[in-house]
């Protein structure tokens, strides 16, 4: 995102909204189960942004995706439920349409009163959504007066509610946008540094260009996970049955090579805990990264490992994470990043430290360790948070930003 002017992203902070109809693109697909809402954090995201423009007197209507039910119309991919959530969290009542264009919708949407609130239909119900096209854009465009993009989750992706419309009328960042934009940029763009990196999970394959990118811009990257094995293998080490990736080695290689022409470390671990199976109650045992046993797989850095990751944290002034160190999901193989997420969160909460994560399974492994309340943010996107680790340009920021990418249809 370093090409894009992100100072020219105007936001709604003082914008006369009184009477106006304002389109706010929210990311609303959260999990639903038995027809309620399981997890509303996304919805809770985008209160703050909808509470301002109530205050200011608008005319709010929700638009978001769910699921991806291609077209076609299923209760299962409705959003009723959620219309339901926004009711008890906003404490007033949500017109839910079932619709997202059309006469119907329109008429509906011209009869809100100053300070009503409206969510419209699933927009993939429409074919024209997830190919960017212009027409549909224009049709949701009509409904308001104004756009307001809070999905930063999205904004990867070149749809007609993030991109196409916003080329169409006047655009605006939401809250919850602005935060996701200044923590990343806080982390990766400018960080106070010294700055680490957390780069966790099974597979190089997966992060390749977040390594590359990261390894051109970090003071020092932890490599955790499975991919660890495959940065060790690379150096000449047996991992034994450990999870590895021995085609990749030229490219961790070339990964290396470029952290270390730009003055970044590779911080990979000394000790491992192994077992012979990924399973609860198994029989496990810490060994040097050297000596893993033939039968045996790496599943989570050791103590060593631990200690010295905590001693390159105490240099850091920033630590930008996304991904676990071990498999975490099953005990005891959560242990180094439960012990380096408390670290960084007691760190955080001392104001000593800049710490920003992002990515479901990261998300899932600070809440175990009781971190996430202290950390300086956490995201709740996916794949929007590891395109703008990887350096791409994001569709829905840049056309935010004045700077349109030539259109085309990201990936649902």
């Amino acid at each position: 995102m370093a090409d894009i002017d992100l100072a020219a992203i105007k936001t709604i902070d003082g914008l006369d909204v009184a009477g106006k109809r304002v389109l706010v693109r929210a990311d609303l697909n959260v999990p639903v189960e038995a027809g309620v809402v399981a997890d509303a954090t996304r919805i809770e995201r985008v209160l703050p942004t909808i509470e301002a423009l109530r205050k200011g007197g608008a005319k709010i209507v929700l638009i978001s995706h769910f699921g991806r039910p291609k077209g076609e119309r299923s209760p299962e991919t409705s959003l009723r439920p959620v219309a339901a959530k926004l009711k008890d969290l906003l404490g007033t009542d949500v017109l839910f349409l079932d619709d997202c264009v059309g006469p119907d919708v329109e008429a509906a949407v011209a009869a809100l009163k100053d300070g009503d609130v409206a969510l419209l239909e699933n927009l993939r119900y429409h074919a024209g959504e997830t190919k960017n096209d212009i027409g549909f854009a224009k049709q949701l465009a009509a409904l308001g007066d104004l756009y307001v993009d809070d999905a930063f989750s999205c904004a990867h992706r070149a749809h007609a509610s993030v991109e196409a419309i916003a080329r169409l009328m006047p655009a605006y960042a939401g809250m919850a946008m602005m935060a996701e934009i200044n923590a990343l940029s806080a982390a990766l763009e400018d960080p106070k540094r010294p700055v680490m990196a957390v780069v966790g999970g099974a597979k190089v394959s997966t992060k390749i260009e977040v390594l590359t990118n990261l390894a051109q811009r970090m003071d020092m990257i932890v490599v955790g996970g499975g991919m660890a094995n495959t940065f060790l293998f690379a150096d000449g080490i047996d991992v034994g049955k450990s999870l590895c990736e021995p085609d990749f080695v030229a490219t961790v290689k070339d990964i290396t090579e470029k952290a270390k022409a730009s003055g970044c470390e590779i911080v990979l671990p000394v000790d491992v805990v192994v077992a012979t199976s990924l399973a609860e109650g198994v029989e496990t045992s810490v060994c040097g990264v050297g000596d893993v046993p033939a039968d045996t797989m790496a599943l989570d850095q050791g103590p060593k490992s631990v200690a010295l990751l905590k001693e390159k944290l105490a240099g850091a002034k920033t630590i930008l994470w996304n991904g676990p160190l071990g498999a975490f999901e099953i005990a005891p193989f959560g242990e180094a990043t439960f012990a380096l997420a408390k670290e960084a969160a007691r760190r955080s909460k001392d104001g000593t430290l800049i710490s920003v994560a992002g990515g479901g399974d990261t998300v899932r492994a600070l809440n175990e360790a009781g971190a996430a309340d202290d950390f300086t943010y956490i995201s709740t996107a996916g794949g929007a948070f590891l395109e703008w680790l990887a350096g791409k340009t994001l569709p829905g920021i840049a056309v935010l930003a004045g700077n349109p990418a030539p259109t085309r249809s990201a990936v649902a």
